[in-house]
């Protein structure tokens, strides 16, 4: 957070009312704690790209919010070059709350009190990414790339493959491709169910498979060479590769996971 200035402050909520309380609440701390607010936003989608183009100090995120609630908000925040603080508004039962409380991360109850408020703005700080899971360990419905300073939004059912290169991640849509600075191995585990290893390097979509084909000669088995160099295997290729709907990329399939060409159960719906 700044030293020198006033606090920058973001509001994001999906209900006006509460906005509203929030932003009268903000005017009667400024007597005291010089703030400014830098923007509002009524949806979790509108506050990410709110926070990514203008900087703020705080983001006070309401928690239950259709689409993208609070805490994924706060996810895709941690992503940005100088992440806000977070504090959390919520009107969620005592059990709920106690989670926050078990993990330091400051929330306020509705209806926010002036007091209290006051409180948590001089006390806040950023909210860890692992502790954020543990509150709420459902995946997020979106991968968050970071490109010049922002942080773009991807719907994971836009994902066709998800591709190891070096410390990054090759995101495939249908548009293009994005880099993400992300563990394969993780995103595995937070949407296992959404994609299939096809490689140790690779994770695609099961909506996005058309089907396997064999290798059939030299020319095909070079151009899968030359999509996928395999580091110590540089005149091998694999002998199967991935077909995708819409798309032209072939996509190999190592000796390891072959057993998925004679076993199509996983083709099922998502």
């Amino acid at each position: 957070m700044r030293v020198h200035g006033p606090l920058r402050v973001a509001i994001v909520d999906d209900e006006a009312p509460a906005r509203r309380r929030l932003r009268e609440l903000l005017e009667d701390c400024a007597a005291q704690l010089p703030l400014e607010i830098v923007g509002e936003a009524d949806n979790g989608r509108a506050g990410v790209d709110l926070l990514g183009r203008c900087p703020a100090d705080v983001a006070l995120l309401d928690v239950r919010m259709p689409g993208m609630d609070g805490i994924e908000v706060a996810r895709h925040l941690g992503r940005l070059p100088q992440p806000p603080a977070v504090i959390f508004v919520t009107a969620f039962d005592a059990y709920a709350i106690q989670a926050f409380e078990v993990h330091a991360v400051d929330y306020l109850l509705k209806p926010v009190r002036l007091a209290r408020l006051k409180e948590a703005l001089q006390r806040t700080h950023p909210a860890k990414p692992e502790i954020l899971r543990e509150i709420a360990p459902a995946p997020n419905g979106y991968l968050s790339i970071q490109e010049k300073g922002r942080v773009r939004l991807i719907a994971i059912e836009e994902v066709i493959y998800l591709k190891a290169e070096l410390k990054y991640i090759t995101v495939r849509t249908r548009e293009r491709e994005y880099l993400l600075e992300d563990s394969l191995a993780a995103l595995e585990q937070e949407y296992g169910s959404r994609f299939l290893r096809v490689h140790r390097n690779c994770l695609v979509a099961r909506d996005w498979i058309r089907g396997f084909e064999k290798q059939a000669g030299p020319g095909n088995e070079s151009l899968a060479q030359k999509q996928w160099p395999l580091k110590g295997h540089q005149n091998r290729s694999p002998d199967w590769v991935v077909v995708l709907k819409e798309i032209e990329e072939r996509l190999p399939v190592s000796r390891r996971q072959q057993h998925l060409i004679r076993n199509t159960d996983w083709l099922g719906p998502v």
